[in-house]
């Protein structure tokens, strides 16, 4: 099984993409809702915000304010920084697990939904090809207002926050011009779709994996016949 990463921006339609891969019965493993399981309350996640931030970042029912959060964090590197530091490692670990277990299922291939695939680079080393979802600026912004309620102030400072989707774009072996019709998206992403079904990478990494499991319990197999020997002659 190989990893195929889909990023993007902020509204510039990630959502749309997977859920076209998902008809098409393919298992995407979304970050950002891996993201909000890892902070539900009684994590260990949970705890350590609120050992950091304090009460104020959570509602009354104990669930974390995401909107207080934000506002703590978006203009605060430092703080940003700490907080990263609390869900990073919880959101990769369930990733694995997710991985491991799409592997197990005998999937060819998983998408991982990472909107900060570029930005955080943790798993770019795993990935075999990167899409990037892409869309014009202008509907981007009227996209997040209509989505988050935000000003027009306020949506382009959340997309000029985050990497350039040019340089997203360069980096990437597909992109998914967003900007048009439903119809114009689901056409690209059904074609990247049937390139991607057709490589036999997944061949290539589970014969590695069968090859080198093989090789394990051979070596095994040869240590202990070894000390069998060895017990039997002294």
């Amino acid at each position: 099984m190989f990893l195929v990463g889909l990023t993007g921006g902020i509204a510039s339609g990630k959502s749309t993409v997977t859920k076209i891969f998902r008809d098409n019965g393919v298992p995407v493993i979304d970050a950002d809702a891996i993201a909000r399981q890892v902070v539900e309350p009684g994590r260990p996640a949970w705890h350590k915000i609120k050992a950091t931030f304090g009460d104020t970042v959570f509602h009354d029912s104990g669930e974390l304010n995401r909107e207080a959060l934000g506002r703590i964090i978006f203009d605060d590197v430092e703080k940003r920084r700490l907080l990263n530091e609390i869900t990073h490692p919880e959101i990769h670990r369930c990733i694995y697990k997710e991985v491991i277990k799409s592997f197990f299922l005998g999937h060819n291939f998983v998408v991982l939904d990472l909107p900060l695939l570029f930005e955080i680079r943790v798993m770019l080393s795993y990935i075999h090809k990167i899409i990037t979802v892409t869309c014009e600026e202008d509907i981007q912004v009227t996209r997040l207002m209509d989505r988050s309620h935000y000003s027009e102030a306020e949506a382009k400072k959340r997309i000029k926050a985050q990497m350039p989707l040019e340089l997203k774009c360069e980096q990437s072996h597909f992109v998914i011009e967003n900007s048009g019709t439903l119809r114009d998206t689901e056409e690209q992403t059904l074609k990247i779709l049937s390139i991607l079904q057709d490589s036999n990478q997944h061949w290539k990494i589970r014969g590695v994996i069968f090859a080198t499991a093989a090789l394990l319990v051979s070596s095994i197999a040869w240590l202990l016949n070894y000390k069998y020997k060895w017990f039997a002659a002294n």
